[in-house]
C-alpha cells in the first residue's frame, strides 16, 4: 500500500504551532524560557507532529524510534556538556578562571577604552563559555567606566556585546558552540576548528573599527576605580597567578594534539580540581563549610569541595557584588536544562523526520536551492528567520541544524559547514533582535535600548555576512571525505 507524501501545509503545521507557543513563552516567562516552557513546547509540538503522522499512516513505534535515535545522535554532546559543567566549576575553584579575569582587567588603556572594552569581554566570555554572565558583569562595569569616560552608551554596548559573543562563540565550555555541532553531526574540536576561519577576521575587523572610534574619542581623565575594585576582590579572595594558566594551556595543547573532547575535558577538571585544592585552600574551606588545619579533615574537605564544584552550585563569596556573580558556577548541574532543551528537540527533530515532515519542508526550502552557495544563503536565512519569530538562539539553532543535515550531505558538503553557518548567523543575530530572549535580557541587564547598541555590535553584523562570503567566493569549504 502506497503511503501518502505529506504536503507542505500540514509539515509547517507543528512548525507554526511551534513558534506560536515560543513567542507566548518569551511574552509570559522573559528570559526564562529555557527553564522549562520551551522544552515543554517542544514536546507538545513533538505530540502534534506525531498525532499528524498517524494519518499519513505511520506508527507510533516507528515515531517513538525516530525520536530515541535522534537523541541517541546527541549523547557525545551531552556528556560532553555535563563535563564542561564539571570544568567550569573546577576552574574556578580553583582561581583559573578568576586569574583570566584579572589579568583581562590589565588590558585596560582609557586611550583604546572600546578596543580593550571588546578584547576583556572576549577573554572572559571565552573563559566562562556565557556571554550573557559576561554582560552582566564585566559589560556593566565597563559600561559604568564609558559612562565615566563619557562615551556613548550604544558604542560601549556595541564592544561589550561583539566581544562577548565572539568568546562564547569560540569556547569550548558555551552551551551554542556544543549545540550547533551536535545538530549539524560533527564534534566539537571541529567546529570550533572551523569556526576560526571566519570569525577570526570578523573580530580582527571589529577591534579595528573599535580601535578607529576610540582614537577619536577623547577618554582622557577616565576614572577606571571600577576596575580597580574589581582586581581588588578577586585578588582578595584567590591565589591570582600566572601559573594557574598552565591547566588551561595543557588542556589545549591536548585538543591540538586531537585527544578526544570527553577524556581531556574530564582531565582538565580533575587536574583544575587538583590544583585548587593545592594553591587554593581558603576557596577548598569555604566551599565545603567545615574549616580545619587537620590533615585528614583538609583532605575530607577537599574531596567534597572538588565533587561539589564538578556538580552542583557554588558561591565564592568576595566584596564586590559583580565579581560574586561571575565567579559562581553551577557545575554539572547548571547544564541540565539545556541538556533538557537537546532532548526535547531531538525528539521533536527525530518525530518531524521520521513522519516525513521535514523532507516536506526542505524539499520545498530547496526550491530556492540549486547550488552550494544558495545552500549558506537559505541556511543562514532561516536562522535569522527563526531568531526573529521563535525569539530564541537554540531554536535557531536546532531547526536548521535539523533541516539542513542531510542537504548539506547531499552536495558533498562537510557537515561542519553547516555548523559554522548556524553558529555564524544563528548565536550572533540573538542580541541584535529586542523580542529574541537574548536582545531582551541585555537590553534589560544594560540598560540601553537594542536598537541603541545594534549598530555598534560590529561582530555579530559581519559575522553572517563573513560567513556568505566565504562560501560566495568558495574559501575553505571542506568536503565530505570520501
Amino acid at each position: 500500500m502506497d503511503i501518502k507524501k505529506p504536503s507542505l501545509f500540514i509539515a509547517l503545521v507543528p512548525i507554526v504551532f511551534l513558534i506560536i507557543l515560543l513567542s507566548i513563552n518569551v511574552w509570559i516567562f522573559g528570559d526564562d524560557t529555557i527553564s522549562g516552557s520551551n522544552q515543554l513546547t517542544l514536546l507538545f509540538a513533538a505530540a502534534l507532529a506525531a498525532i499528524l503522522g498517524s494519518y499519513y499512516q505511520i506508527k507510533f513505534k516507528e515515531m517513538l524510534d525516530g525520536a530515541v535515535d535522534s537523541i541517541s545522535s546527541a549523547m557525545g554532546a551531552l556528556i560532553i556538556l555535563l563535563l564542561i559543567g564539571s570544568l567550569a566549576g573546577t576552574w574556578m575553584m580553583s582561581g583559573i578562571v578568576p586569574s583570566m579575569i584579572y589579568y583581562g582587567l590589565e588590558l585596560l588603556n582609557p586611550t583604546i577604552f572600546l578596543l580593550a572594552t571588546c578584547i576583556i569581554c572576549s577573554i572572559v566570555s571565552l573563559a566562562t563559555g556565557s556571554s550573557w554572565s559576561t554582560i552582566a558583569t564585566i559589560g556593566i562595569a565597563m559600561l559604568g567606566i564609558g559612562n565615566a569616560l563619557g562615551i556613548h552608551q550604544g558604542l560601549t554596548g556595541g564592544a561589550i556585546i561583539s566581544g562577548a559573543y565572539f568568546g562564547d562563540k569560540m569556547s569550548p565550555l558555551s552551551d551554542t558552540t556544543n549545540l550547533a555541532p551536535a545538530m549539524a553531526g560533527t564534534d566539537l574540536i571541529s567546529h570550533i576548528k572551523y569556526m576560526m576561519w571566519t570569525t577570526i577576521p570578523s573580530i580582527t575587523i571589529s577591534l579595528i573599527i573599535f580601535l578607529l572610534i576610540g582614537l577619536n574619542l577623547n577618554s582622557e581623565n577616565g576614572e577606571l576605580t571600577q576596575v580597580e575594585i574589581m582586581q581588588s576582590a578577586l585578588s582578595n579572595s584567590f591565589n591570582i597567578s600566572l601559573w594557574s594558566l598552565l591547566v588551561p594551556l595543557i588542556v589545549i595543547v591536548m585538543i591540538i594534539k586531537k585527544i578526544p573532547a570527553i577524556p581531556a575535558l574530564l582531565f582538565g577538571s580533575i587536574i583544575g580540581g587538583l590544583y585548587g585544592v593545592v594553591f587554593q585552600p581558603d576557596i577548598v574551606q569555604e566551599i565545603s563549610g567545615n574549616f580545619s588545619n587537620s590533615f585528614w579533615q583538609y583532605s575530607k574537605n577537599a574531596y567534597v569541595s572538588v565533587i561539589k564544584a564538578m556538580t552542583v552550585d557554588i558561591n565564592i563569596e568576595t566584596n564586590n557584588l559583580a565579581v560574586n556573580d561571575l565567579i559562581s558556577t553551577s557545575g554539572m548541574s547548571g547544564m541540565l536544562n539545556t541538556i533538557w532543551l537537546i532532548i526535547c528537540a531531538m525528539s521533536f527533530g527525530g518525530i518531524m523526520e521520521k513522519t516525513g515532515f521535514l523532507a516536506a519542508i526542505t524539499d520545498a526550502l530547496m526550491k530556492f536551492v540549486n547550488s552550494r552557495k544558495s545552500l549558506f544563503l537559505t541556511t543562514s536565512g532561516t536562522c535569522l528567520f527563526l531568531n526573529i519569530t521563535a525569539s530564541d538562539q537554540y531554536l535557531a539553532i536546532v531547526v536548521p541544524g535539523r533541516m539542513f543535515a542531510s542537504s548539506y550531505k547531499k552536495y558533498d558538503l562537510d557537515p561542519k559547514n553547516l555548523s559554522r553557518t548556524l553558529e555564524d548567523t544563528a548565536t550572533v543575530t540573538s542580541p541584535l533582535i529586542p523580542w529574541n530572549t537574548c536582545g531582551a535580557t541585555h537590553a534589560g541587564v544594560l540598560g540601553i535600548s537594542t536598537l541603541i547598541y545594534l549598530p555598534y555590535c560590529f561582530f555579530n553584523l559581519i559575522s553572517p555576512i563573513m560567513t556568505l562570503i566565504f562560501a560566495y567566493a568558495n574559501i575553505r569549504i571542506a568536503k565530505l571525505k570520501s
